[in-house]
């Protein structure tokens, strides 16, 4: 049992995807206009022929999609173009048709997309379209998933995929202070070769995590990224600084949409007043998609978007590689609110000796102390002090042998002017002391 004063905060909404029967009247009608003339492209042959009509661009005039019959559905690929003009062309993008008379579920939410990154301008969405598909033929990043020599291990703590957030969107997070290892740095970025390496490396992070979304009206069809600026700002950091923005100008050009949030962990004030300055010149919907945090303020801020469970604990949350103590059917977390000035405690109740009681606290903004004991039910017995006064600084994992039925006391002391919200988790488990284990050892079987 757990007494606690429960939080009467609650998380601010998740922006949540974009519904077709939400869309404003001039939203419709545009997405209608798109898909007219989409259709009517991809009929006439002219998708991919460039702006004006004219045929003169190299690149326009080798890229053709396959012509599409029930029987050929899969073979939707990019192809030199040949002489033969079929009377229908069947274009995909992340393997949903682009052609709306094909009556797939999600096409409307891939055309969203384009016309939400357009400001529902239809022939900028159409051009961005034909962009996309093109910059995709020649790039190869129908192919990039199964690419030899883009499996790069070192690279697996930079960029990764590492679970949801409130809204069911995958989380992105991008460690670049991992490049503060100049061994690691130079051999990834040191040359032209080893950061065009890098570009298709971090595209393919990208195709992986689409692959996690569903494309379906009113579910998860965006990331969440989070980006920690911590040690990789330095001025000595050049290449790393040019190979981003190169790996950022490709996904705001062909990506569009695919991410509702990014999160700037551990922003620099200059960082913070270069956007803030610049910001005047992007539309609100791209200022809001751009969010600057500061170090003592990361765990307020992605509670916003991420459940407490799923936050790593390096920024304040439970999230432990590996655990093997918590997992989505055990590890809900609960949180209790400590007033200003106030003492609050947690308290763990166990009826049954030879369980071990585990526990996770985590204090958002910190700036409190704790202290955890063990109050038996025998007067007789002892109290012990489990863990003296302590401040807290990191998100904790503690535990505790319960050998007489009694109660785990955590006490959180918060002597500032704030009110503090904590956030704990706890679970019992069945425990052999090992000094019976080593008093009574296992028989040796007989032969």
């Amino acid at each position: 049992m757990v007494s606690s004063t429960a939080s009467d905060e609650t998380e601010p909404a998740v922006n949540s995807p974009i519904r077709q029967e939400d869309l404003k009247p001039f939203e419709r009608r545009a997405l209608l206009e798109l898909k007219v003339k989409l259709e009517e492209a991809i009929l006439k042959n002219q998708l991919l022929k460039p702006r004006g009509g004219q045929n003169n661009d190299k690149r326009n005039s080798r890229v053709v999609a396959h012509p599409y019959s029930p029987e050929n559905d899969e073979k939707c690929l990019m192809s030199p173009r040949t002489n033969e003009a079929p009377n229908c062309y069947d274009f995909k993008l992340w393997e949903v048709p682009l052609q709306p008379s094909r009556g797939h579920e999600s096409t409307d939410v891939i055309l969203l997309k384009f016309l939400n990154a357009r400001e529902f301008k239809v022939s900028d969405a159409l051009d961005m379209i034909r962009d996309t598909l093109i910059w995709r033929e020649e790039f190869g990043a129908d192919e990039i998933l199964n690419e030899e020599g883009l499996d790069l291990p070192e690279l697996e703590k930079v960029t990764f995929m590492n679970g949801k957030d409130r809204s069911g969107q995958p989380v992105c997070y991008n460690m670049y202070g991992a490049f503060k290892d100049k061994e690691l740095y130079m051999s990834t970025l040191g040359d032209e070769e080893k950061r065009e390496k890098f570009v298709r490396w971090r595209v393919r992070c990208m195709e992986k995590g689409i692959r996690q979304l569903s494309f379906k009206s009113g579910e998860a069809e965006s990331i969440l990224q989070v980006i920690d600026l911590k040690d990789c700002l330095s001025h000595s950091m050049k290449e790393f600084r040019t190979t981003t923005k190169k790996v950022v100008s490709i996904l705001q050009d062909n990506y569009p949409e695919f991410v509702s949030k990014n999160i700037f962990l551990n922003a620099s004030f200059r960082s913070y007043a270069y956007h803030a300055l610049f910001s005047h010149f992007t539309s609100t919907r791209s200022k809001s998609k751009f969010i600057f945090v500061r170090p003592n303020q990361i765990t307020k801020t992605l509670l916003k978007y991420i459940a407490p469970e799923d936050i790593p604990i390096q920024y304040g949350g439970f999230k432990r590689e590996d655990d093997k103590e918590f997992s989505n059917e055990n590890g809900k977390v609960s949180e209790v609110s400590v007033r200003a000035g106030c003492i609050e405690t947690l308290e763990f109740y166990i009826a049954k000796p030879g369980e071990t009681l585990l526990w996770d606290l985590s204090v958002v903004g910190w700036e409190v102390s704790y202290k955890e004991e063990f109050v038996p039910d025998d007067e007789g017995s002892y109290r012990v002090l489990i863990q003296k006064e302590k401040r807290l600084e990191e998100t904790i994992r503690n535990s505790y042998y319960i050998s007489e039925p009694g109660k785990v006391i955590i006490t959180i002391i918060n002597r500032t002017t704030k009110k503090k919200r904590l956030f704990h988790r706890s679970k019992t488990k069945p425990t052999i002391p090992l000094y019976n284990l080593l008093q009574h050892p296992h028989p040796r079987p007989t032969v």
